[in-house]
């Protein structure tokens, strides 16, 4: 790939010049620079923004110490963060190397330096970096998802952002149906920014957020002395979304005296203010959504029939973060990456029991839950890694469904690719390598399932 065509940067940091070389003449297959001291260590940073970087710890004006070693790999790892830095240090400095290594340290090795070992380390150091920028520029395709903001490479979900697709350009009513926070309002507003009313405003109102009483006058609006304390005409909810989109969340808490009016809304396209006698036609497409079962609701008589088929023109189920295959390691992620950036928190990653922890969980709470349970770890966690415990997971088991040969052989190898992928991150070199097979043998797996 071009990334590996790049020259490989290799800043050595060591205040002995006999050292420094020595180090030197043993990487002569890199672009190997070299500083004696913390300031210059950073200026070469800035300059050449090297992969890699060995360090002595015993830096001036400490040279029989580690403070100032320790002080320049923070600086180091703070304006760049991507970047390996292995430790050097003597035989009597393992409590510093370790102490380097909680702090954002790639790996250490003892001096006297074994040139055959250290090579390996730098290499797998050079290696691994060039998988982590391969990675990002993968992320920047936004190939995962065709709607911005969800982030997915589950089969059964890109086909219901393809459906969101589809239905855009239409004006019909479309109705979310899916768990809480799976993300209904995210696609709501990529189903407008996705219309022809784009540029028209996207209005929103929770059913189950306003009180009943408040409720007819938010949606429909009330005219100047309608009710007391009605001191001047105003607009409903409705009526300020003409020429965008409205949606209609958690419609499953609308109060059924509501229902009727909301119904012949759809149907006329035609509104009364509460005090009013004009009909006011609005132009504007309803969305709405629901984590309730309003099938049962109806059975119950706490809602319309009537409503429910005009509002469900078309509609669309959201899977469960639970059923999305591989999806949970890859929002994983993504939170994580989002809230180190915020947190000034670089460098961290899952170790494997975290990342088991996550696949297990069932997340009753959808991405909402994830995206919380992940800020909090990345606040909570005491050294570079992620654990399971930092994450408050307990495990749990997956069920298996019943299904002939062949519909286990393709469900399984679709769920090892998905799985992989989100393992690595979405590198496909080292999800080859994680399957044991070539990069286009990979490749043509991905087509046959759909994954590309």
């Amino acid at each position: 790939m071009k990334a590996s065509e790049d020259p490989k940067k290799l800043l050595v940091i060591e205040d002995d010049p006999g050292l420094q070389k020595q180090l030197r003449w043993s990487f002569d297959n890199y672009d190997v620079y070299v500083a004696g001291d913390r300031e210059s260590a950073l200026a070469q940073v800035r300059r050449y923004e090297p992969a890699v970087v060995t360090m002595d710890l015993g830096l001036p004006p400490d040279p029989d110490g580690a403070s100032e070693g320790l002080a320049t790999l923070q600086q180091i790892l703070a304006l760049a963060p991507d970047t390996k830095v292995i430790v050097l240090t003597g035989n009597q400095n393992h409590a510093n190397a370790l102490k380097a290594i909680e702090l954002g340290a790639y790996d250490f090795h003892q001096k006297p330096y074994d040139p055959q070992m250290l090579g390996l380390i730098v290499e797998r150091a050079f290696y691994l970096h060039s998988l982590q920028r391969e990675n990002r520029n993968l992320q920047l395709t936004h190939w995962d998802s065709p709607i911005s903001g969800i982030i997915t490479r589950d089969p059964d979900m890109i086909k219901m952002c393809r459906n969101i697709e589809r239905v855009a350009t239409s004006d019909v009513t479309v109705m979310l149906l899916g768990e809480s926070g799976t993300g209904k309002e995210v696609l709501a507003r990529a189903l407008h920014q996705l219309s022809d009313r784009k540029e028209g405003r996207f209005v929103a109102i929770n059913c189950a957020a306003i009180p009943e009483n408040l409720l007819e006058s938010e949606l429909f609006g009330y005219e100047k002395g309608a009710f007391t304390g009605a001191v001047k005409q105003t607009p409903g909810k409705i009526e300020s979304a003409k020429g965008g989109t409205f949606f209609l969340d958690e419609v499953g808490d609308l109060p059924f005296q509501l229902q009727a009016k909301l119904l012949r809304f759809l149907q006329e396209r035609v509104i009364e203010r509460i005090g009013g006698r004009d009909e006011i036609p609005v132009d504007v497409r309803v969305v709405c959504a629901t984590h309730q079962n309003l099938k049962k609701l109806i059975e119950e008589g706490r809602f319309r029939e009537d409503l429910f088929y005009r509002l469900g023109e078309i509609v669309i189920k959201i899977p469960p973060l639970r059923s999305r295959i591989g999806d949970a390691i890859l929002l994983a992620h993504h939170f994580k990456n989002k809230f180190c950036a915020k947190e000034g928190r670089h460098s961290m990653s899952f170790n494997q029991e975290a990342l088991a922890a996550i696949e297990a969980h069932q997340w009753p709470g959808n991405v909402r839950e994830m995206e919380n349970c992940i800020k909090r770890a990345v606040i909570m966690a005491e050294g570079p890694q992620i654990t399971a415990s930092d994450l408050g997971l307990q495990d749990s088991e997956i069920p298996m469904e019943p299904m002939n040969l062949r519909e286990v052989r393709d469900r399984e190898e679709c769920k090892a690719l998905v799985r992989a992928l989100a393992k690595v991150d979405g590198n496909i070199a080292k999800a080859a390598e994680l399957l044991g097979v070539s990069r286009p043998t990979l490749y043509d797996l991905m087509n046959r399932h759909g994954l590309k």
